[in-house]
């Protein structure tokens, strides 16, 4: 794990915009296809805004989600809602290029099985997705991998749904799926964040962010969360 430590939140947007972008061109140049997929929060919608600015080919993404509230389409608690805020206009990518997690089915497991295979669909089987974007909780989760719940224990599907958490029950990529990733990208900001940080840093599995591997994986954070416990590089 590499830790990178930048002044305030939107430098670690915009440094976050760049490294997709670069890991975007890379990808379309091999493979003429990129596979994103991202979480929701502040910072990641100013970095969907930032990287609709930078040097992008459009065309070969394909964007994912990582984890998502079942909550009504359009409602202010969706992460599609404000990902479709912060790209959809600013940058030239189709809506077929989005793919949504089906969270307003009645059949929650039966809906985590069909985005399964939407992600087969764009990113082979088993997917191996080129990047997956992270956040940190400052109780130690990431996407909806919540302490305590069954979903922590998934092992042989990529998607799974949670119980109720803050209010919401979730949908969530799983460890396997985010592991096999080919770069896993944390973004992490604020001062709240900072004793995770560390437990993060130090791959404690205690916390549901420690279990995801660290050898593929960049650390983005601000200065408060990166005080006291890491540094600028590990």
């Amino acid at each position: 794990m590499y830790i990178e430590v930048l002044a305030d939140v939107p430098a670690v947007a915009r440094r976050a915009a760049e490294v997709i972008a670069a890991d975007a061109r890379a990808a379309c140049a091999v493979r003429g296809r990129f596979v994103l997929a991202v979480s929701g929060g502040r910072t990641p919608w100013m970095m969907l805004r930032a990287l609709a600015d930078q040097d992008v080919p459009w065309a070969g993404v394909h964007l994912a989600q990582v984890d998502e509230r079942v909550a009504p389409a359009g409602h202010a608690d969706r992460n599609l809602t404000h990902l479709a805020e912060s790209l959809l206009g600013r940058a030239p990518i189709r809506l077929d290029q989005i793919h949504a997690m089906p969270v307003e089915l009645a059949d929650l497991e039966d809906a985590a099985v069909r985005y399964s295979a939407t992600l087969r669909d764009i990113a082979g089987a088993p997917p191996l997705l080129d990047l997956v974007h992270l956040g940190l909780g400052a109780d130690g989760h990431t996407a909806s991998l919540v302490p305590g719940d069954p979903v922590l224990a998934i092992d042989a599907a990529d998607v799974g749904v949670t119980g109720p958490y803050e209010g919401r029950r979730r949908m969530t990529l799983t460890y396997p799926i985010v592991n096999r990733a080919r770069r896993i990208l944390w973004v992490v900001t604020g001062a709240e964040k900072a004793a995770m940080l560390t437990r993060l840093r130090d791959g404690d599995p205690a916390i549901p962010a420690g279990r995801v591997r660290q050898d593929r994986a960049l650390v983005l954070a601000d200065r408060a969360a990166a005080e006291p416990g890491a540094g600028p590089g590990c």
